[in-house]
């Protein structure tokens, strides 16, 4: 695998847990929420009734003069994001700012550390063999295998990153030479209009985090990746026909209610990997893109546009929730 693929493959990893996209003529997945039993759709009905803002891809943050265009977005290429695109292209005409998770001088940077350090991928002490079972590792030599991942250089790597090269099915492979998402489409509009794309954090900002999540815990986000290829294809595709229904809250606790029973992970392991992640990749970056957004709107004038993974919308922590505690009034707006 080359060193521009392994970088690809991190920036999709980093884009999994804020909504993936799959492409749909290469993979052959089923929407799982038929599937749900009659007290795991009871879990995700309660859930969802707790959660603030549970929908909508396309919401308008105000306080006084001062207004947000909150996006969600998925961050690889999609037909059906033409018509999005489409329509959210005047939100340009007028804005002072785009604000995106990378933008792409940051993804360029980013790119380049990775292909002159991959050692930020590689276990420093001991390797993959040593850390699961035999039958494990067996299951991940193939699934490593079926990426074009070579077992001897998988051995080595970090578990956060083999969990992510896995979250991946491999009827997506081809994806990662793609770079057409709804994130990347707007930056290239905001280039055409010469609106200023900003990043809302350092481009090592998801790597740092992956890489403090404690052992035992990396080790349970490959178990819960070991599923069958087709149970990816199947978790892939509930979770882009959610996003193109705006339902993003109900893609993440789908997800969560069945993982225990379609990946090889326990109740207990699968909660503490979907708590993991989510307090570490979702609730600390909304937190510390708050103060991102509220500095662009005092050092510029005009309307300002954030555009992020739509699992980063909704909860308690979600950067509507977040803006709302600031004094901020929302507004469901089309998508």
């Amino acid at each position: 695998m080359s060193l521009m693929k392994t970088a690809r493959h991190v920036l999709l990893g980093l884009a999994i847990t804020t909504l993936p996209v799959l492409a749909h003529a290469r993979c052959a997945g089923d929407d799982l929420r038929p599937t749900l039993l009659p007290d795991e759709k009871a879990e995700v009905d309660a859930r969802l009734a707790e959660t603030p803002y549970t929908s909508g891809n396309h919401w308008i943050a105000r306080r006084g003069d001062e207004i947000v265009h909150l996006v969600g977005t998925i961050h690889l290429s999609d037909p059906r994001l033409d018509g999005p695109t489409e329509r959210l292209s005047p939100l340009l005409d007028d804005a002072a700012v785009l604000l995106l998770e990378m933008a792409g001088p940051d993804r360029k940077t980013m790119e380049a550390s990775i292909a002159s350090d991959p050692a930020m991928f590689m276990l420093s002490d001991g390797s993959l063999p040593d850390l699961l079972s035999e039958d494990e590792w067996q299951q991940l030599s193939s699934a490593m295998a079926a990426r074009d991942m070579p077992a001897f250089i998988g051995a080595r790597m970090q578990p956060w990153y083999v969990s992510m090269l896995l979250s991946v099915p491999a009827c997506m492979k081809d994806l990662l030479e793609q770079n057409d998402g709804l994130d990347v489409r707007l930056e290239a509009i905001a280039e055409e209009k010469r609106v200023p794309t900003l990043s809302l954090e350092p481009w090592d900002t998801g790597l740092a985090l992956f890489a403090a999540v404690p052992m035992a815990a990396q080790l349970s986000m490959i178990r819960s990746a070991l599923a069958p290829p087709e149970v990816n294809e199947d978790l892939f595709e509930t979770i882009i026909t959610t996003y193109f229904e705006e339902a993003h809250a109900e893609s993440q606790l789908v997800l969560e209610v069945l993982s225990p029973r379609l990946t090889p992970m326990q109740e207990e392991e699968a909660d503490v990997v979907f708590d993991t992640v989510n307090s570490a990749m979702i609730d600390a970056r909304n937190r510390a893109w708050i103060p991102v957004i509220l500095d662009t709107l005092e050092s510029t004038e005009g309307p300002v546009v954030a555009a992020f993974g739509a699992a980063h919308l909704s909860g308690e922590e979600g950067v509507l929730n977040l803006l709302a505690e600031e004094g901020f009034e929302l507004e469901r707006a089309p998508f």
